[in-house]
């Protein structure tokens, strides 16, 4: 059977996300799960991989299902090291379970799915004239997150609930602060699950999950 490739910016296995994609992929091919995360501490991830002042923000899962924040700039390269072990062992399709963007990455002859490429056009090609809002896992990661959506400058309605650490009420004050300025809420982290996605919608407005719209578009590729 086909294998594809996931890599996780945290700890694999991603039991949250990996049974999303699996649902789609139905069987037709099986996930390689690797993480740039494995083997390491928590103590050693705050020390090594903690974001500095200005550095791009990210977060992810560990393998008990805690969260870590981390520093684009200093996993990049161990990324990379991922990906290039992954193509190394025959994978030929590699998915980023992580919807921030990576500016660089390349494979040799895999093809390498990066969230943030696709998910920012296939929204706007849906919204059709409608208003967008985002949930995002930190409020640290505004600015950025609106100018991959929107471009630089923009302003879009934004709030903050994470998917590790979130709770259900978290989830449903964010869905209350876009409702009046948003027609369509994308939960933008690879991270969200279902139940967010359902939290999310709880204020009446339409909530996109992005790895489920990743799974869906993997799944057309096998």
């Amino acid at each position: 059977m086909k294998n594809i490739g996931l890599i996780t910016i945290g700890q694999a296995p991603r039991q949250d996300v990996a049974p999303i994609i699996e649902k789609y992929l139905e069987g037709k091919a099986g996930l390689v799960q690797s993480g740039v995360l494995d083997g390491f501490t928590a103590e050693q991830v705050k020390e090594y991989y903690s974001p500095a002042p200005g550095e791009y923000v990210l977060t992810t899962r560990m393998a008990d299902g805690s969260a870590a924040v981390i520093s684009r700039e200093r996993i990049q390269s161990v990324l990379q090291g991922k990906i290039d072990a992954m193509e190394a062992a025959g994978i030929r399709t590699i998915l980023l379970a992580c919807t921030g963007v990576f500016p660089g990455l390349h494979t040799s002859a895999a093809h390498l799915i990066e969230p943030d490429r696709i998910i920012p056009p296939v929204v706007q090609a849906m919204l059709d004239g409608r208003r967008l809002g985002l949930i995002g896992p930190l409020p640290e990661q505004e600015d950025a997150m609106i100018e991959k959506f929107a471009g630089a400058g923009a302003r879009l309605p934004f709030a903050a609930a994470s998917p590790y650490t979130g709770t259900e009420a978290d989830f449903r004050a964010a869905a209350e602060r876009l409702r009046d300025h948003a027609d369509v809420i994308v939960l933008d982290c690879m991270g969200y699950v279902e139940q967010h996605r359902e939290w999310a919608a709880s204020a009446g407005v339409p909530a996109v999950l992005s790895n489920a719209l990743m799974g869906k578009l993997v799944a057309e590729m096998v």
